[in-house]
């Protein structure tokens, strides 16, 4: 059974920050990479960062 991501940011870059959101309630501010890939999860809160189609990949 697939889990299901929290939230899914499209974004025009392969290099994204995420703080969880939420001022306070969010987590340490973190900067992910892509690589290879078209998209990324934040290791804290599980927000999936997916490259907007027609983007340049860094």
């Amino acid at each position: 059974m697939p889990v299901e991501v929290p939230e899914t940011i499209e974004c025009d870059d392969t290099r994204v920050s995420c703080d969880g959101g939420g001022g306070v309630l969010g987590h340490p501010k973190v900067y992910l990479e892509m690589g290879d890939q078209t998209y990324v999860e934040c290791g804290y809160c599980d927000r999936r960062f997916v490259l907007r189609e027609g983007a340049q990949a860094h």
